[in-house]
């Protein structure tokens, strides 16, 4: 399928953009997370993909939640990329549109993407701040601690039930894409 943009394409334009490594670093791990779950509910783990790693273009220039994922929905319809994809990006972000998820591909990017976020943190209390050594298990209880990576939204994460999707697999499945891609993330 034509998505607009290739993977590779869309690697060189996040590196472009974003020159945080952690944001990049980001961008992988919910790339990785989205594909796993597009497999997890039969959907296209190429598109689920490419909107996981372009869901953040304008982190760095648009930090303030009411204005961003609009320059990134404005750098992508240049770039003919897929409506959908578009979309998806968009409403992770529900803030700056001023309208509520509805549709599975929103709610697996808002939950999928708030989640690896507070999976890097569980790794970083570790001795050996790595990925294998975190388990589904340990990620639960620390969703249950609020003031743990307090910026991952909790009812954000529990969107995945909306997906028909417990939160106890949602932990292992996108602890487990990310697992994956440790070596990349440097985790």
């Amino acid at each position: 399928m034509d998505y607009g943009m290739t993977r590779n394409e869309a690697l060189s334009l996040v590196r472009e953009r974003i020159k945080n490594p952690n944001l990049v670093n980001h961008s992988l791990a919910s790339e990785a997370v989205m594909r796993r779950l597009a497999e997890r509910l039969g959907e296209d783990p190429e598109k689920w993909g490419l909107a996981g790693l372009l869901h953040d273009l304008d982190a760095e220039t648009q930090p303030d939640l009411t204005t961003h994922t609009l320059e990134t929905e404005e750098i992508l319809r240049k770039k003919g990329i897929d409506e959908e994809i578009i979309e998806a990006i968009r409403m992770h972000n529900e803030k700056a549109q001023g309208e509520r998820r509805t549709r599975p591909f929103h709610f697996a990017l808002a939950a999928g993407e708030t989640i690896t976020g507070l999976i890097v943190a569980a790794a970083l209390v570790y001795p050996d701040r790595k990925l294998s050594s975190v388990k589904p298990k340990s990620v639960r209880k620390r969703i249950k601690e609020k003031s743990f990576a307090a910026g991952a939204d909790r009812e954000i994460i529990r969107e995945c039930e909306k997906l028909g999707i417990p939160l106890e697999e949602f932990c292992g499945i996108c602890l487990g894409a990310m697992q994956e891609i440790a070596e990349e993330l440097g985790l």
